[in-house]
C-alpha cells in the first residue's frame, strides 16, 4: 500500500471515530451506540484532523497515476471542509435536508436489527439522543451569540420536522416504531425491551424539546432574509460541485435547458393524446387506474421489481455490474422528513445493501408514469450502481474515494444523466415513461433558474411569460415551480425549503449532467468510430467520485484505447 493510500485509510479510520453516524454509513464497525460530539468540540476535531491530513498529503509521495487521483480528491474535498470551517458555516448548519436533526435520525433505519446485539445498540444510541441535540443545540447558540444564525424559513422546517419525529401532537414519534420492529423480531429479551422503551421515551423528549428550543429561542435570532448572497453562494457552490461557476451564464443556461424540455414534453404529450396539452396528458396519467398501483406495500413490490429487472437487463449489455452491487432493497421512508425519494449507500462490506427510499406522504395510489425514471435515478444505472461501483473497487480506489469521494455535482450529475441515458438506451421508449423523465429534467432546470435567482435576487428575464423584469422571490420561486416543473404541488413546497437551506446544491443535477454530457462528447469526438459506449462508461467509473473540475481532466486525459 503507497503512502497516500495510508493516509487514505487512516483518515476514514478517523473520519469514524469522531463522526459514529458516518461509521455506521459506510460500515465502519466499534461505533454502534455512539452518536458523535454535535457540540462546538465536535466540528473543531474535524477540523483540526483535516489541517493534519492535508499537511500529510502535501508531503508524501506520489508512486503512480492513482496515488495523483486519490491525493487530488482528498485535498479538494479536506481543503472545501478547512475553508467551510474557517467561515464558521458549522455555526448555522441547520436545514431540513442536510444537517444534524436528520442525520440524528435516519441513522437509525441503516442499524441492522436481527440479533440481540443489534437492538441493544439501538436501544443505548437512542439514549445518546439527548445528548447529542444538547450538544447541537450549543453548536446553534454559539452562532446566535456571533450572529452567525440560519434563517426563519429552516427554523420553522427543522422545528416541524422534530415535532413530527417525537410524536408529541400525534402521540406516535417515529421512535415508536422501533419498539414495534423489535416486538416482530426474533429477539426475546424483557431487558432490551425494557432499555428499548426507556430509550425512545428518552429520543422522542429530546426531539420535542429541540422542537421548542427552535421555536422559542432560536427562532427570536434566526435570519429574516432567505437569500444568502453572491459571494457564500459561489463559495458553496464551489463545494457541491467541485468546478468554478460563472452563475451567470449558468443562470441562462438553465432558461435555455427549460425550454427545449417543454418544447420535448409537448411534442411526447402529444403522441400520447393527439392533440391534449401537457396539463392534460398529466391529469389523464395521474387519473387512469390502469397506469397506477395502488396500496403502498404493492408499489414498494413494484419498485423492487422493477429495480431488479433493471439489473438483469443492464448487466453484461450495457454495463458490467459486480455481483454484491446487484442487490438492493426498495424501502418506504418514515415519514416527517423531504417528500423526495433517496437513497442511502450500501455498507463497505455490502453486508448492509444500498437502499431506495420513497416517501409516500401519505398517498395510496401511485401514478407510474414519473417513477421509472426516478427509480433509475436513486437505484440502477444511477446512485446504487455508481456509488456501489466505487464502494466494490477495493483494488483500485483508495478508501477514501470508496467511501467519502465525490461531490454533489458528480454524483447527482450521474444520476440524472443515468435517467436521460436510460431513454437513449431505449427503457423509456413507452411515452407516459418518457414523459416522466423530462418531467424531472424541467425540474432540475427549474432548480437551476431559481436557485441561483433567489440566492442573488437576479431579475426574471423580459422576454419570459413569467412576471418579466420582476426580482425573484421565494413566493415567486414556488409559484413558478408549481407551473413548471410539473410535480405535485405538495412536494415541491417543500422543495423551495431544500434550495433556500443548502444554497448551490440545487443546480449540481444538471451542472453535473452537463458535465457528463459533454466528456462523453469529447470521447465520441476523439475516438470516432472506435468509440464504445459501454467500455467508456466503466473506464468513467472507475476513476470514483471527485469534483467536476477533476473529472473533466481525469476523462480528458485518459487512455480509451488501454
Amino acid at each position: 500500500m503507497t503512502e497516500i493510500y495510508e493516509i487514505s485509510d487512516a483518515f476514514v479510520d478517523q473520519i469514524a471515530a469522531i463522526n459514529p453516524i458516518a461509521a455506521t454509513s459506510l460500515g465502519v464497525p466499534g461505533y454502534e451506540t455512539e452518536l458523535g460530539d454535535f457540540s462546538p468540540n465536535g466540528p473543531e476535531s474535524n477540523y483540526k484532523l483535516s489541517i493534519d491530513t492535508l499537511e500529510k498529503l502535501n508531503s508524501a509521495q506520489i508512486r503512480n497515476n492513482k496515488d495523483r487521483i486519490a491525493k487530488e480528491v482528498m485535498v479538494e474535498d479536506i481543503k472545501a471542509d478547512i475553508e467551510s470551517y474557517e467561515r464558521e458555516e458549522h455555526l448555522r448548519k441547520l436545514n431540513i435536508l442536510h444537517s444534524p436533526p436528520q442525520s440524528i435520525r435516519m441513522v437509525f433505519d441503516q442499524m441492522p436489527r436481527e440479533s440481540e446485539t443489534d437492538w441493544s445498540n439501538i436501544a443505548e444510541r437512542l439514549s445518546n439522543v439527548s445528548n447529542a441535540l444538547s450538544g447541537y443545540t450549543e453548536t446553534l447558540r454559539e452562532g446566535m451569540r456571533k450572529d452567525i444564525v440560519s434563517s426563519m424559513r429552516q427554523t420553522k422546517g427543522c422545528a416541524e420536522q422534530a415535532e413530527v419525529w417525537s410524536g408529541s401532537k400525534t402521540g406516535k414519534s417515529f421512535f415508536d416504531s422501533l419498539a414495534i420492529n423489535f416486538r416482530e423480531s426474533n429477539v426475546n429479551s424483557s431487558k432490551i425491551e425494557n432499555d428499548l422503551h426507556r430509550s425512545i421515551k428518552s429520543a422522542s423528549e429530546a426531539y420535542a424539546n429541540f422542537s421548542n428550543f427552535l421555536t422559542k429561542e432560536y427562532m427570536t435570532k434566526a435570519e429574516t432574509v432567505d437569500a444568502v448572497g453572491h459571494d457564500r453562494y459561489l463559495l458553496s457552490a464551489k463545494e457541491y460541485n467541485g468546478i468554478d461557476i460563472n452563475l451567470t451564464e449558468t443562470y441562462d443556461w438553465g432558461w435555455e435547458q427549460l425550454r427545449w424540455v417543454e418544447d420535448e414534453m409537448s411534442k411526447t404529450a402529444d403522441k400520447i393524446s393527439p392533440g391534449a396539452n401537457i396539463e392534460e396528458v398529466k391529469n389523464l396519467l395521474e387519473t387512469d387506474p390502469e397506469r397506477s398501483i395502488e396500496g403502498e406495500n404493492n408499489f414498494r413490490q413494484w419498485m423492487q421489481e422493477l429495480q431488479d429487472e433493471t439489473i438483469s437487463k443492464l448487466d453484461g449489455t450495457h454495463f458490467e455490474i459486480a455481483e454484491p452491487v446487484r442487490k438492493i432493497e426498495a424501502m418506504l421512508a418514515p415519514p416527517g422528513g423531504p417528500l423526495a425519494m433517496y437513497y442511502t449507500r450500501p455498507s463497505g462490506d455490502f453486508s448492509r445493501p444500498g437502499r431506495t427510499w420513497y416517501p409516500t406522504a401519505g398517498k395510496t395510489v401511485f401514478p407510474l408514469w414519473g417513477e421509472v425514471s426516478i427509480a433509475y435515478h436513486e437505484g440502477v444505472p444511477g446512485h446504487h450502481f455508481q456509488i456501489g461501483t466505487s464502494v466494490y473497487l477495493e483494488d483500485r480506489l483508495s478508501r477514501y474515494q470508496r467511501q467519502l469521494g465525490g461531490t454533489s455535482g458528480y454524483l447527482e450529475g450521474w444520476a440524472l444523466y443515468a435517467e436521460r441515458l436510460m431513454g437513449e438506451l431505449g427503457f423509456l421508449d413507452n411515452p407516459d415513461y418518457y414523459l416522466g423523465m423530462l418531467r424531472a429534467q424541467a425540474l432540475r432546470s427549474v432548480r437551476v433558474i431559481i436557485d441561483i435567482g433567489m440566492h442573488l435576487n437576479l431579475k426574471i428575464p423580459r422576454d419570459t411569460d413569467f412576471y418579466p423584469g420582476e426580482t425573484w422571490t421565494p413566493e415567486l420561486g414556488l409559484e413558478f415551480i408549481q407551473k413548471r416543473s410539473h410535480f405535485p404541488r405538495e412536494f415541491v413546497k417543500s422543495e423551495i425549503d431544500r434550495y433556500l437551506g443548502i444554497p448551490g446544491q440545487a443546480i449540481s443535477y444538471k451542472v453535473g449532467e452537463k458535465m457528463w454530457l459533454e466528456t462523453r462528447e469529447e470521447a465520441k469526438t476523439k475516438l470516432g468510430a472506435d468509440f464504445n459506449l459501454k467500455e467508456w462508461h466503466t473506464k468513467a467509473l472507475n476513476l470514483g467520485g471527485m469534483g467536476l473540475s477533476q473529472m473533466h481532466r481525469e476523462l480528458s486525459s485518459i487512455d480509451l484505447n488501454e
